[in-house]
């Protein structure tokens, strides 16, 4: 199946008017990627790492891990930079093992003269695979970060265990930001079947932002991540309380101009014939002015990241992201996902 799929989706077209040609813009991208099982190769006797060890089903040798980083490395490197010239400010990560291999990665050939800095917590995922907050640290300062673990049982009172949610606050330049990196309950078992546990994560991530709220008026606010929903399904346009019309966002609402995109038919995975857009990327209203005033950060143009060398250009699964393993072997792919970004922008002084 072909997948239909899109460089950017732009806003503010009226940027680039001829009025507008002598003003100069400073850009920030900010942007998120599902890496898919980005693994170290030594076995943890606490997770279900197995299958990615040289011994294990995937034959997860030490030159495989090599080249799956320096790939990661590589897509980062080149997401925003046609338009803000340098990779990603802030990028936000889903399915890393552990701190190792986030130092691996930014130590990548692409990536490391760019000094990233990790911020990373171990969740209880069963598999291993946490969120994790990279940035660079001339164009981001940390000031604060803490997780929010998303508590789930079976029917029969067993524990799920997923990942953490992590939000990260922050000066991009000299503004305070909040973001909050998700990767929410897969559709393991139906669509319908998991929905709640999609919604308890919209749940958690809510508390997280009345947290925000309560001890900042009008904060700065994005949210990113695999949310495993695309941006028409409940768990989002109820959970979040998200909106695609940039007229009608306030200050309880989140704008998300990945639902227009969706509706376009652009994507983000593809399963069984079908396309999702399940990475997104929201933000809080102040991110968002009507009246055009970029003095500070404000959003600009939304995209996803795909292109010909990210798309598997042949066979069964033609048009799809060109993901890392295929039956047990090792493609010489990158992700089963594209990663998805936003440019915030504003007047240079």
């Amino acid at each position: 199946m072909k997948l239909f799929t899109s460089f950017l989706f732009s806003l503010f077209l009226f940027i680039q008017a001829p009025q507008c040609q002598n003003i100069s813009y400073k850009i920030r991208t900010i942007a998120f990627y599902n890496v898919e099982n980005l693994f170290d190769t030594i076995n943890s006797p606490d997770t279900f790492d197995e299958d990615f060890t040289p011994k294990g089903r995937n034959h997860y040798s030490s030159t495989i891990y090599r080249h799956k980083i320096e790939n990661i490395g590589k897509v980062i490197s080149q997401i925003g930079k046609k338009k803000a010239n340098s990779p990603p400010a802030i990028i936000g990560l889903a399915e890393v093992e552990n701190i190792s291999v986030l130092k691996d990665l930014i130590q990548s050939s692409a990536l490391k003269n760019y000094n990233y800095q990790i911020i990373h917590q171990d969740s209880p995922d069963l598999r291993g695979i946490d969120v994790a907050f990279l940035y660079r640290e001339n164009a981001f300062q940390p000031i604060h970060f803490e997780s929010f673990e998303v508590k789930l049982w079976e029917e029969n009172g067993q524990r799920i265990y997923t990942r953490d949610q992590l939000l990260v606050s922050g000066f991009l330049d000299d503004e305070l930001v909040h973001i909050i990196v998700n990767h929410w309950p897969s559709r393991r078992g139906g669509k319908i079947k998991s929905e709640s546990k999609r919604e308890k994560a919209a749940y958690v991530l809510q508390t997280a932002i009345d947290k925000i709220r309560r001890e900042e008026k009008n904060p700065k606010m994005i949210l990113m991540g695999d949310f495993n929903d695309d941006p028409t399904d409940r768990s989002i346009k109820n959970g979040l309380k998200s909106v695609k019309d940039v007229n009608k966002v306030n200050d309880s609402t989140f704008y998300n101009p990945m639902e227009s995109m969706f509706q376009k038919g652009m994507n983000t995975l593809g399963y069984r014939d079908k396309i999702n857009l399940f990475d997104q990327i929201l933000l809080s209203s102040n991110c968002i002015t009507p009246n055009h005033d970029f003095s500070v950060y404000q959003f600009y143009k939304a995209g996803v990241f795909n292109p010909k060398y990210l798309i598997q250009q042949k066979g069964k699964y033609k048009g799809y992201p060109y993901r890392s393993f295929q039956n047990s072997i090792f493609t010489g792919g990158f992700s089963d996902h594209f990663p998805v970004y936003i440019y915030l922008i504003k007047k240079q002084l």
